[in-house]
């Protein structure tokens, strides 16, 4: 079966984003860190989207998060909404609880992480760069 990973755009911020997602998930990224100014065809870029991340992954347990920034002289624009969100299914309460509090740090909750009625442990919430987030526990998921 196909294995599906996020793929997320930011506007100049990729990087740091990504800095902080490692923060709280660990590991290392993926490769190098890709510019935009190492492609081919970028020689006309300003220094600030030459220095703007064509490619970067972060492993977290067997996916890959995987993100760019957008390059705003090629025309891209980047329309932050709710559309994408990144679920994370943790192995323990405990784990889905230093997630939610770790990503959520300086965004804005949702859902407060908390018992729902239809029997998971779940919250939401939109990062501070702009990014959806869904941590769901369920004790059933893991066996």
């Amino acid at each position: 079966m196909a294995k599906l990973n996020p793929y997320l755009n930011f506007d100049g911020t990729a990087e740091k984003a990504f800095n902080f997602y490692k923060s709280v998930f660990g590991g290392e990224f993926v490769g190098e860190v890709h510019k935009m100014g190492n492609a081919p065809g970028t020689e006309n870029l300003s220094e600030e989207e030459k220095n703007r991340v064509m490619h970067i992954a972060l492993p977290i347990g067997g996916d890959l998060l995987m993100a760019s920034d957008i390059v705003p002289s090629f025309g891209q624009k980047l329309n932050v909404g709710n559309n994408n969100y990144v679920s994370i299914f943790p192995d323990s309460r405990e784990e889905a609880d230093r997630l939610f509090k770790g990503l959520s740090e300086g965004g804005n909750v949702e859902m407060p992480i908390e018992d729902q009625f239809w029997g998971d442990y779940f919250g939401s919430f939109q990062d501070k760069y702009g990014v959806h987030w869904m941590v769901n526990y369920n004790e059933e998921y893991g066996k």
